[in-house]
């Protein structure tokens, strides 16, 4: 205890209210005070509404108050006659990190939990998470649900952590999971898309004649997400007519005959972002820049921008790369007996002259997040 809490605690100690009864040497007498309400009483910087009583001279303050304000429990046994102050244990709370998506793969895995796969908004836009029997699953009700009536195409907010893979996807433990409303699902390929004042719409169907028959028609509004498989943002410019997609959305909100409604996330799984050529395309290199941009969770020594990485094609084989989990070296040696290729992303950091760059690798056939290369 510190010297401060020390004096803080013994002053306090004999006190309950303005007049009451101090013992000397097993005698009771009674005492008066001076309650002081123009004084202000503070702990370690905050304000309490605790008013100090002086008693020929000292300053006394309500122990049980004072106990409580600097972190500690009082507990007076009237028939022992004894005062006892204990430390209060602070648990420090948990830190979690929160997204919002739509689940587009979940399976029960053979330990029993239940391995969810989402695409949705911010850092982290693709990740997998475990639910497991500590995970609190609620509805939009807010009553409790079972991870097993969890399916694809639900609207998703998570919590999840503290601990997280740094792999890509991420991978970590959900905490909390609240289950928003069901969306309806299609994957197909797109027949007419155009920009209106209202935003994009989409239209599936069939061309006959020339002519489009539309079978379903989407609607993006400013929450809609257009993404990659692997989560990376898709600009609506770079959708096109004959694109392979998979939507989210619905149900139908209208009247037409034709099924229509909201678009809530839209995967584009042909953009051909990037291929299996021998050949980085300049999609591919900003979909790699992207990609290691985000796995560097500290930035503040780079000195390279995220769309001046430098990004290179180089063996596996020979390369040098650390893979830091089980699964990632498999994938490396896998990689390497079939004679196949790296991405390297690099960044270069004020500290170059003695560690060197920053250099991340994926595997080029799968896009999967290898390791870092060593620095000095």
């Amino acid at each position: 205890m510190n010297t401060k809490k020390k004096v803080a605690l013994i002053t306090m100690i004999g006190l309950l209210g303005v007049t009451t009864a101090a013992s000397a040497s097993g005698f009771f007498y009674k005492v008066s005070g001076l309650l002081r309400s123009d004084i202000k009483v503070s702990v370690n910087g905050q304000a309490t509404s605790m008013k100090p009583v002086i008693i020929n001279g000292q300053v006394y303050l309500p122990a049980k108050s004072e106990a409580s304000a600097l972190g500690y429990t009082l507990n007076y046994d009237s028939r022992h006659r004894s005062i006892t102050i204990n430390k209060t244990d602070v648990v420090a709370p948990v830190k979690y990190l929160r997204n919002t998506g739509v689940i587009v793969d979940v399976k029960q895995t053979a330990d029993g939990q239940y391995r969810i796969e989402m695409l949705g908004k911010g850092d982290n836009s693709w990740a997998i998470l475990y639910a497991d029997k500590d995970t609190v699953i609620k509805n939009s009700a807010g009553k409790a649900i079972s991870a097993k009536d969890l399916k694809n195409g639900l609207k998703i907010d998570v919590q999840y952590g503290p601990n997280v893979a740094m792999t890509f996807p991420v991978e970590s433990h959900a905490a909390q999971i609240n289950v928003g409303s069901q969306s309806l699902i299609r994957e197909d390929v797109i027949q007419a898309v155009k920009h209106t004042a209202d935003g994009w719409v989409v239209q599936f169907g069939e061309a006959k004649g020339g002519t489009l028959i539309p079978t379903l028609t989407v609607n993006s509004g400013k929450e809609t997400s257009v993404l990659s498989p692997d989560g990376q943002a898709v600009k609506w410019e770079d959708v096109k007519v004959g694109n392979k997609v998979r939507v989210y959305y619905g149900p139908n909100y209208t009247d037409s005959k034709m099924p229509e409604g909201p678009l809530y996330y839209m995967v584009v799984l042909d953009n051909h972002v990037m291929d299996n050529t021998n050949v980085l395309t300049a999609d591919a290199i900003k979909a790699y820049r992207g990609m290691a941009w985000h796995l560097v969770k500290d930035k503040s020594h780079l000195t390279t921008k995220q769309n001046e990485a430098k990004v290179e094609l180089v063996d596996a084989q020979g390369s040098g790369v650390l893979a830091a989990t089980d699964a990632q070296k498999k994938s490396l040696e896998a990689l390497q007996a079939a004679g196949g290729k790296l991405v390297t992303v690099t960044y270069n950091t004020d500290q170059d002259a003695l560690l060197g760059p920053v250099t991340l690798a994926f595997n080029f056939n799968t896009k999967e997040f290898i390791g870092y290369f060593p620095r000095r």
